[in-house]
C-alpha cells in the first residue's frame, strides 16, 4: 500500500449540498426554505427567547434573572444579648439553643453576632463568631468554641453517594 492509495471509508465524506443552483439540484429556487417569510431570509433567525412578537418570558419574569450560587452557606444569626438567659458558666451549645427553641434547625451553621451585651460568662460553641462578638464575650469572662462547619456534597452524578464510600460496611 502506498500513500496514494488511502483514501476514506466508503460513505463517511458526502459532498457539501449547493443549495440555489437550479431546479434540477432538487434544491433549486427557495433553496429548501420555503415561501418567504422570517425564516426564509438570509442571516440567522431571531434569537433564542424570541416569542412571535409576544412579550417574551425573561421579560416577564424579572425575578428570574441573575445569579444564584449553589454553594452558598446560609447560616442561622443569633445576638449575644439572647444569651444572657442562660446562668452564669454553662456552656452554649447549638443543640441547647436548638432545644431552647433561638433557632429552628439542626442542619444549618450557627453564627453569633455582636449585637447587645453579655454579662455572664458562658462558653459558647459556634461555627462562626463575628469579631464584636468574640470580644465581647470574652470580655465578660467567658470563652468560645469555634466548631467546624463540614458540608457533605451528594454526588452530581446521580451515581452512589461519594461520602458512603469510606464507610465501613455492616
Amino acid at each position: 500500500m502506498k500513500l496514494h492509495d488511502l483514501q476514506p471509508a466508503p460513505g463517511s465524506h458526502r459532498r457539501k449540498k449547493r443549495v440555489g443552483r437550479g431546479h434540477g439540484s432538487g434544491k433549486g429556487k427557495t433553496a429548501g426554505k420555503g415561501m418567504m417569510g422570517q425564516k426564509a431570509r438570509s442571516g440567522s433567525g431571531p434569537y433564542r427567547t424570541f416569542e412571535g412578537g409576544q412579550n417574551r418570558l425573561v421579560k416577564r419574569m424579572p425575578f428570574k434573572r441573575g445569579f444564584t450560587n449553589i454553594f452558598r452557606v446560609e447560616y442561622q444569626v443569633v445576638n449575644i444579648e439572647r444569651l444572657n438567659n442562660w446562668p452564669d458558666g454553662v456552656e452554649v451549645t447549638p443543640e441547647a439553643l436548638l432545644r431552647a427553641r433561638v433557632i429552628r434547625r439542626k442542619n444549618q451553621p450557627l453564627k453569633i453576632l455582636g449585637d447587645g451585651d453579655v454579662t455572664k460568662s458562658l462558653v459558647v460553641h459556634a461555627h462562626k463568631f463575628s469579631a464584636s462578638a468574640r470580644q465581647k464575650i470574652e470580655a465578660a469572662g467567658g470563652s468560645i468554641v469555634e466548631m467546624p462547619w463540614v458540608v457533605e456534597r451528594h454526588s452530581r452524578s446521580r451515581g452512589p453517594n461519594p461520602s458512603m464510600r469510606n464507610r465501613a460496611s455492616s
